[in-house]
């Protein structure tokens, strides 16, 4: 059986570098590559053609959601898996909408979990997500977003920038 090929992006040396380091340990995985920036990433899948692209949101040059919407219209046959410090749920539905295969919270990532969940995602798994996310205090209620709060989600899904989506809800960018 092969390795699975996997690309490493985020702007965070540090983070790649330790990641890269754990899943040299592991059995079965190899990291093939490693991207900085956004288009560092889209041209290392299109060149290595990895299994997974282990991929942060929040990068310069073209986000991590940018790469992630490109690659599906495209119709890469990659799988993503997202590392990244954003938790909010209904960013992370949209992110697994647009074609994520799995999506893990930096700061509840364990090794355990980020090995799982990249032999899970190259094995065609969907929704892959960090066990936190789907636990509601029972303390408190979940927060049912209002119209203009959807409005404004399904337009960052699609990539608008603030100017973008103010112009088009008719807001001010501080709104």
């Amino acid at each position: 059986m092969n390795d699975i090929r996997v690309v490493l992006a985020d702007d965070y040396p540090l983070m790649r570098e330790n990641v890269r380091k754990l899943l040299a340990k592991a059995d079965g995985i190899t990291v093939i590559g490693e991207a900085a920036d956004g288009h560092e990433a889209l041209a290392m899948v299109s060149a290595l053609e990895p299994e997974v692209l282990v991929l942060d949101m929040e990068m310069p040059g073209l986000s991590g959601l940018k790469v992630a919407r490109q690659l599906q219209t495209e119709k890469s046959p990659v799988q993503i898996l997202v590392i990244s410090a954003y938790d909010d749920k209904q960013y992370i539905q949209g992110v697994l909408e647009i074609g994520a295969a799995g999506y893990l919270v930096k700061s509840e990532a364990t090794p355990d979990m980020i090995i799982k969940a990249i032999r899970g995602v190259a094995g065609g798994e969907k929704n892959w997500v960090s066990p936190r996310l789907f636990e509601t205090p029972s303390n408190t209620a979940p927060h049912a977003l209002n119209d203009q709060e959807k409005a404004i989600l399904r337009l960052v899904v699609a990539g608008k920038t603030d100017r973008e989506i103010s112009n088009s809800l008719g807001l001010t960018e501080d709104q």
